[in-house]
């Protein structure tokens, strides 16, 4: 019995490590429904605001038709409820033949410097 309680603390130690590695790697993820804003710019790129200051770039991996003159759009997580890359999400826009899928080819969380260079009709 007092083996496998030795045995168990390190690996019980290394869970916690990578329990604590995996909450750190989380800090570029967001939820799709704590998006608070969007823009478009152009109909290949979006901009999500996320909470209060967090902006995201999204570059999709083609064109979204009309998607810069959509009053509303959609997010979508595939998989979990986490977006942590392009491949964890698909804008849904709408258009007058249906809604249009738009998968995300990558992801990139903005610093607050990039967040403040960023154009007028960019930011979300």
């Amino acid at each position: 019995m007092r083996f496998g309680i030795l045995c168990a603390a390190p690996l019980l130690a290394a869970l916690a490590l990578a329990g604590t590695a995996h909450a750190a790697g989380k800090q570029n993820c967001f939820y799709a429904r704590n998006v608070s804003g969007w823009r478009a710019a152009g109909d290949q790129t979006v901009y999500l605001r996320v909470g209060v200051k967090d902006i995201y770039r999204l570059d999709l991996m083609g064109r979204c038709s009309d998607i810069d003159w959509n009053q509303r759009i959609g997010i979508q997580a595939r998989g979990s409820d986490w977006i942590c890359s392009g491949l964890d999400a698909e804008i849904i826009s709408p258009s007058p033949i249906g809604p249009q899928h738009c998968p995300v080819k990558t992801l990139h969380k903005l610093t607050p410097q990039e967040a403040a260079a960023l154009p007028p009709k960019a930011r979300p």
